[in-house]
């Protein structure tokens, strides 16, 4: 039976076809999961238009599903390293499901408060357990965790476009409608899990040597990248509507461009990242966004800067992927800790620094917080030279034998 060596060369890790329809489950787990954290932002101003709720109250739902998403992410990420929890993912989707589907079906603000916040714990749930089976399904290939890595990119990217008309068409109520995907992706994680092999997965389990100081390292890199993410989804909008006098719909398209340009950029990091080296790959990634984000600032043309919008959203996302991936590897014992430091407290970390860029927008418009914001990767760059690829004696989990029982 043809195994995948622990130690591949950038040429043969991307491993053998099984990989792919292995991958294909958990990034179809992490679209139709995120899908709930992109639902949030986008039914927020419905609920100031149709329940008339404050734009405090307003902040608070956005607050309460972010804090439930990020804050438990390391303790259930521990939990997952310790015991398998083969039920924690499948819960976790539901959870988000149930949790955003119903938050427009309640009357009053508490019982919407509770429900994105319970929405927001099962998208914390599934990260962790989700990015640890993920990482041994892929055998040690980069481009195969970016597959997963972009099936979350993908359902964030979807959620506006779905919900939007929904609600517009049908009232708060229509959020039900996005119950069934999540309760049904559960139930095909289930038996996804129960078909797996124990044997397989404790004989998958190989610990290397941690590596904290680089994951520390590391954790600091995905927070400044958080926040120039966040920045850009935030005022890239209003950037086109304020400051390039373009309309309302141009503004949502330059958004557009800039989220689907960050599912290409994913997939691409991964790709690199089996050829060049993954510390390259994020190094490269973090350096090309400082010319990228100031070649869109210095276009005064609103239909000549939306590729250019593309190009920042595929260029600033290159080591979305990569930094789960090396993340795990500086950890290799708490896989499960480690993506839910990266795929969650530390993605969840640059929107503390959004009040400070809302103040210089307030003073200068939005193309004053983009300038900020472009001067922002000089600190990636800083930190991410810091980072080494893992050593030989750093082995990442591999499947030695098929996860799927016969």
């Amino acid at each position: 039976m043809t195994t995948i060596q622990e130690t591949s060369t950038p040429r043969e890790a991307g491993g053998p076809p099984g990989h792919w329809r292995r991958m294909r489950i958990w990034a179809g787990a992490h679209a139709v999961d995120d899908f709930y954290q992109g639902l949030v932002p986008a039914a927020v101003p419905y609920f100031v238009l149709q329940r008339d709720f404050s734009y405090v109250q307003a902040s608070g739902l956005a607050l309460a599903a972010t804090l439930g998403s990020a804050l438990p992410q390391v303790p259930i990420g521990l939990l997952a390293d310790r015991f398998r929890l083969r039920w924690m993912s499948p819960l976790g989707v539901s959870l988000a499901g149930i949790g955003a589907g119903m938050s427009g079906m309640v009357p009053s603000y508490p019982l919407v408060f509770a429900l994105l916040l319970m929405a927001g714990v099962g998208v914390a749930m599934f990260h962790p357990p989700a990015g640890r089976d993920a990482r041994r399904a892929a055998g040690g290939s980069a481009t195969a965790m970016s597959y997963f890595a972009a099936g979350g990119s993908v359902g964030f990217f979807v959620a506006p476009a779905l919900i939007t008309p929904a609600l517009d068409n049908l009232g708060m109520s229509a959020t039900a409608l996005f119950i069934p995907p999540a309760v049904l992706m559960g139930f095909v994680l289930l038996r996804h899990h129960n078909r797996t092999s124990d044997t397989a997965v404790k004989k998958a389990q190989r610990h290397g040597k941690d590596r904290p100081g680089r994951f520390a390292a590391l954790t600091a890199v995905e927070i400044v990248r958080s926040t120039i993410s966040t920045g850009l989804n935030t005022f890239i909008s209003l950037y086109w509507i304020r400051h390039l006098e373009a309309s309302s719909g141009l503004g949502g398209l330059a958004l557009t461009l800039e989220l689907g340009g960050g599912v290409a950029g994913t997939l691409l990091g991964g790709r690199l990242a089996d050829r060049i080296g993954m510390v390259r790959t994020v190094q490269i990634g973090n350096a090309a966004m400082l010319p990228a984000l100031w070649l869109m600032l210095i276009c005064d043309d609103k239909y000549v800067a939306l590729p250019l919008a593309l190009l920042v959203g595929l260029i600033s996302n290159i080591p979305f992927a990569v930094l789960i991936k090396l993340g795990q590897d500086y950890l290799p014992s708490r896989p499960g800790t480690a993506a839910g430091v990266t795929l969650g407290l530390a993605m969840s970390a640059g929107g503390l620094f959004m009040p400070l860029l809302g103040i210089i927008a307030t003073h200068y418009g939005p193309r004053g917080a983009l300038a900020v914001l472009a001067t922002v990767p000089v600190l990636a760059m800083l930190l991410s030279a810091l980072l080494r690829e893992p050593v030989q004696d750093e082995p990442v989990p591999a499947e030695s034998t098929p996860l799927t029982a016969p």
